[in-house]
């Protein structure tokens, strides 16, 4: 997989959304099924229903319409780039995605919260002009590999609730 470049997926996003959530780019397992933050093991969907006291949801398509309800929004920095696994630490020639567009295209959009350290430090290298009109925030990752900057569960659920209140 070392030689294979790998794509972002398609963003998430409707009309109503006010607050994007931007990750690095998926690991094996959710390019694999095709689902962000598909690999069962990632804090990302148990944090959302912690924090609004959502039930489990079995279906990707229950998880997309449950972030359609809520006004958040999910995409990539990056959109394409080298990685063998599923690390952040391992990417390379990462191309960012067309975020400027992206945020023209869905002017409602007032909040970005980058899902970790890689999405954070990406972001400001491409877009940090972008910081002087939106709210930007690194977020804990929500990654099931320990990181530098560990936090439990309860830490991250009390962090990600920030992002999405007014």
């Amino acid at each position: 997989m070392a030689n294979q470049k790998i794509y972002s997926l398609e963003p998430i996003i409707d009309q109503q959304a006010s607050v994007l959530i931007l990750g690095s780019i998926p690991g094996k397992q959710s390019l694999k099924k095709q689902q962000y933050y598909g690999n069962l093991r990632n804090h990302f969907w148990p944090i959302l229903f912690e924090i609004y006291q959502q039930e489990w949801m079995e279906t990707y398509q229950e998880k997309v319409s449950f972030l359609h309800d809520k006004g958040i929004a999910l995409w990539d920095v990056i959109g394409a780039c080298y990685r063998e696994g599923s690390l952040d630490s391992s990417i390379t020639d990462a191309d960012p995605n067309q975020l400027e567009e992206l945020l023209d295209t869905y002017p409602t959009i007032k909040r970005i919260g980058c899902n970790g350290t890689k999405s954070y430090q990406t972001f400001r290298k491409h877009f940090a002009h972008l910081m002087a009109k939106y709210e930007v925030r690194m977020l804990p990752s929500t990654s099931p590999i320990p990181g530098r900057y560990n936090k439990s569960f309860e830490e991250k659920v009390e962090i990600w609730k920030g992002i999405f209140e007014e």
